[in-house]
């Protein structure tokens, strides 16, 4: 992206971040769960796909650092809940600790997620 486009990824400079990340990223996610379902990889004359005979309950998503942490929130409550990827697992990777995506918790409402996660986001430092 650096030098191909007039914006870039995370932010606007080094360090600083877009202040729409969440929901940014919050997109993100949720393309992530759909590109399987619309991309028909599993049956296309010029790619068979890494799901092979497999169906989609069988893919494992990769989410790496916190801007892909909302997936398996995504995945249990807007697919798995409809029986949608029953099967499907995430590994979740953290490549840098240090950036964690803390937004305020207020922004909760703006994530498309049910109130039962909102807990799970109510970090105190300390």
């Amino acid at each position: 992206v650096w030098g191909k486009t007039k914006s870039k990824v995370y932010g606007p400079n080094a360090g600083t971040d877009y202040k729409d990340n969440q929901l940014r990223f919050s997109l993100l996610c949720q393309a992530a769960l759909e590109a399987p379902r619309v991309l028909n990889l599993t049956n296309n004359k010029y790619f068979s796909g890494p799901y092979g005979i497999y169906s989609l309950n069988d893919v494992v998503f990769i989410a790496n650092d916190w801007h892909t942490a909302l997936l398996p929130c995504y995945l249990k409550s807007m697919y798995q809940s409809k029986g949608i990827y029953k099967q499907a697992k995430v590994a979740f990777c953290i490549h840098n600790i240090a950036y964690q995506g803390r937004f305020a918790f207020s922004d909760f409402s703006l994530l498309n997620l049910p109130d039962q996660f909102k807990s799970s986001f109510d970090f105190m430092d300390g």
